[in-house]
């Protein structure tokens, strides 16, 4: 274990969960100081990305012990990354690893993609070499913003309830194109229309190659899979979280997301609360993401 002292940290949706209890990685010791990850000072001055303090201490106190420290990359806004590092990775893990194994990333859709982790995907893809990408999502803001970056938007806005109108919206944003890969923000009934849209074409895709990724759970906890589907088609369905992936891939993995951060590449808004606002900042919802620094 490593002495930093705390520059920034992310208020991350896992974390406001974990501190409830409600995620599946909670532990249940209590009282509690929470936090996932962060951007620290080493004793030398460098700026580190720090994480997996072990329970029941965590990453939001102003000096903190860590398993491990990857530094900055010159040129990487420290916000950025404390703000980025967790939603980035939730897309760029599989997005990495599907590009490995089948080269060429062809067409991504993402599912929940005007949220953060979402939005960055979107990115993710495009820098990981997708030739198309697909966004979904509610907000019709943050979907024209995909669009100027090169996506093609479905939007899910008045629709999300109805799934045979959802399955519609999916399938005219494919045209035709199977996605070589899926990731899931949303799952519920998105995801069975999702299914849905999956399942209907034939022809030019019928030995298309699947890799459905289910990473959220916003718009719901279960979603049924259609047998047809799994038998029509080659769709492999995994999850991506905390226990799915090793944690050498994943500290492997972090100096590339950092320096897309750095590029410009992954573009997240950090928004600052200092400690003694601590309550607004896990009250913040967005845009961005609210961050915890010693002082504002």
């Amino acid at each position: 274990m490593t002495p930093y002292e705390l520059v920034a940290a992310g208020v991350h949706p896992v974390v406001k969960s974990r501190a409830s209890g409600a995620h599946y990685s909670a532990g249940d010791v209590y009282p509690m100081v929470p936090g996932v990850d962060a951007v620290a000072c080493d004793a030398d001055g460098r700026l580190v990305y720090t994480g997996w303090v072990p329970e029941p201490w965590g990453t939001m106190a102003e000096r903190l012990s860590a398993p491990f420290g990857a530094p900055l990359p010159e040129g990487a806004d420290p916000l950025a990354v404390a703000a980025g590092m967790n939603p980035a990775m939730s897309g760029w893990l599989p997005l990495a690893a599907r590009a490995e194994e089948v080269g060429a990333l062809g067409t991504v859709l993402v599912l929940g993609a005007t949220g953060m982790a979402g939005g960055l995907a979107v990115q993710a893809a495009r820098a990981l070499g997708a030739e198309r990408v697909v966004a979904a999502g509610r907000s019709v803001a943050a979907l024209d913003r995909l669009a100027a970056e090169g996506a093609v938007v479905a939007s899910l806005a008045g629709v999300d309830d109805d799934r045979a109108a959802v399955a519609d919206v999916l399938a005219a944003a494919l045209d035709g194109h199977a996605p070589s890969i899926v990731l899931d923000f949303l799952w519920g009934p998105v995801a069975e229309a999702a299914f849905a849209a999956l399942g209907r074409s034939r022809g030019s895709d019928e030995r298309a190659d699947i890799a459905y990724v289910q990473i959220g759970s916003m718009a719901g906890p279960d979603a049924s899979v259609p047998a047809a589907l799994l038998r029509s088609r080659r769709l492999r369905l995994a999850g991506s979280g905390l226990g799915s992936i090793r944690r050498e891939r994943l500290i492997a993995t972090l100096p590339h997301v950092m320096q897309a951060i750095a590029d410009g590449a992954l573009t997240p808004q950090a928004v600052p609360f200092g400690f003694e606002d601590a309550a607004a900042a896990w009250a913040y919802t967005g845009p961005g993401r609210a961050v915890l620094v010693p002082a504002a």
